[in-house]
């Protein structure tokens, strides 16, 4: 038998067979001996089989084409291909997600902010005086102005302070020959002092109070406008004894509406409050709008000074008026700020202001004449805390005692209502020496 083992082309045929790349999936031929009979038994008499008597066989060659082929269900790419392609889809999902949270913020943050600017622009608009006369509109009729009723807004009364009430009514007694009207409410808690408060007293320069409303109205309305000139008649200028400093000037002198209005507030000027009054349609008309409100006895039955005390009001009223302004019933908020930051320039601060303690702010109009002196405020806290405050004193004629026994009730008021944070202030030396030259 040929050993071809020893021919030099068989190896360099084995070694080029060895690089043969072979087919994925397909498993390599073996060849197999199979055992006949004859080979059997020489083996079995320990003699070795002769190469005739060995038959080598291969298992039958399948065509290419009939080849099976493992299927290949792995991966082509082995390297977590399809995972990245998943965490770049999730990631696009999560951006789109993010941005779409991210522009609907901005939108609702730029239409709170267009909103809070239109709030500006219109308070600042109000704040200004143009410098260009407008067109003067016509003043209107009693019949012109017809206010609507306005919804009867409560105090939201709770319970009456009895021992606030025996300590102001014992002040109250201790002067002899005054009669005390006062109305108090924490807007807080709607606790309350009522001291004659539904008793009619003059009105003095407090109707004034009322009137400023009214003439924010008509500002809304369009019936006025701020940088509108109001002309000066002999007819409204304030005689005798008489505050202000527009009664000096000679008639036709033209003033703007929004100055004249101011004068009225803060330096209680008579002729300016008699030119608004004209303005708005005349007495009649405003008493109108005051029972609209639910004033059952604030009524202007003279022009000013009137120092016989002719025109009236009582505490109840004007704490029920300033409480409709506070909570936005008979003006806009825009109108309520422009309207107490004038009241907070009241320059006579004798009165309420002075029985407050450090950091307390008030908004309040008063009112001065022979038989009568009264305030009627807005009292903002340390605390932050508001409360309302009316307080009317009739006396004998200029009786200087009135004006400390409103100071003393103000000041036992606040003492009550701000509580016992503001109350350890109230009883240090600074506030004791304080108040002790404002309460004299």
């Amino acid at each position: 038998m040929t050993n071809w083992k020893f021919f030099p082309f068989q190896n360099r045929k084995s070694q080029f067979q060895q690089h043969v790349p072979k087919p994925r999936g397909v498993k390599p031929q073996k060849k197999r001996i199979i055992r006949q009979p004859n080979v059997v038994a020489a083996i079995a008499k320990g003699t070795s089989p002769s190469p005739s008597q060995v038959t080598i066989a291969q298992s039958p060659k399948t065509p290419k084409s009939q080849t099976t082929m493992k299927p290949n269900t792995k991966p082509k790419f082995r390297g977590g291909i399809s995972k990245v392609k998943l965490s770049r889809q999730s990631l696009g999902l999560i951006r789109l997600i993010v941005s779409s949270l991210i522009v609907l913020i901005l939108v609702l943050g730029m239409g709170k902010m267009t909103q809070k600017l239109q709030q500006v622009v219109a308070s600042a608009q109000q704040r200004s005086i143009l410098p260009i006369e407008s067109t003067i509109v016509p003043n209107p009729s009693p019949s012109a102005i017809n206010p609507s009723p306005v919804d009867n807004y409560s105090l939201n009364l709770t319970q009456e302070l009895i021992p606030l009430k025996a300590e102001v009514q014992s002040l109250a007694d201790q002067a002899i020959g005054l009669k005390l009207g006062a109305f108090f409410v924490n807007l807080d808690n709607g606790t309350y002092l009522d001291v004659n408060a539904s008793d009619v007293f003059a009105a003095a320069s407090m109707i004034k109070f009322p009137i400023l409303v009214a003439f924010f109205q008509d500002i809304e309305a369009g019936l006025i406008h701020f940088d509108e000139k109001l002309t000066l008649t002999a007819e409204n200028i304030s005689r005798g004894n008489s505050s202000g400093i527009m009664q000096y000037k000679r008639p036709g002198t033209k003033f703007t509406a929004l100055e004249t209005a101011t004068k009225m507030i803060t330096i209680s000027d008579n002729t300016a409050t008699n030119m608004l009054i004209s303005r708005m349609g005349g007495a009649g008309a405003l008493n109108q709008r005051f029972q609209s409100w639910g004033l059952k006895s604030t009524q202007i039955n003279n022009l000013l000074p009137d120092l016989s005390g002719t025109n009236t009001t009582t505490p109840l009223d004007l704490a029920h008026m300033m409480a409709l302004v506070n909570h936005g019933n008979v003006v806009s908020s825009a109108s309520r700020e422009r309207l107490l930051d004038i009241m907070k320039r009241t320059t006579i601060r004798s009165l309420l202001p002075a029985g407050l303690g450090p950091g307390a702010t008030i908004a309040h109009k008063t009112g001065d004449i022979g038989s009568l002196v009264g305030d009627v405020g807005l009292v903002t806290m340390l605390n932050g805390k508001s409360y309302i405050g009316v307080a009317m004193v009739q006396r004998p004629h200029n009786d200087k005692r009135a004006q400390k026994l409103i100071r003393q009730v103000s000041r036992a008021v606040y003492q009550q209502f701000s509580g016992p944070e503001s109350n350890f202030l109230i009883q240090s030396k600074q506030f004791k020496k304080w108040s002790s030259l404002n309460l004299r």
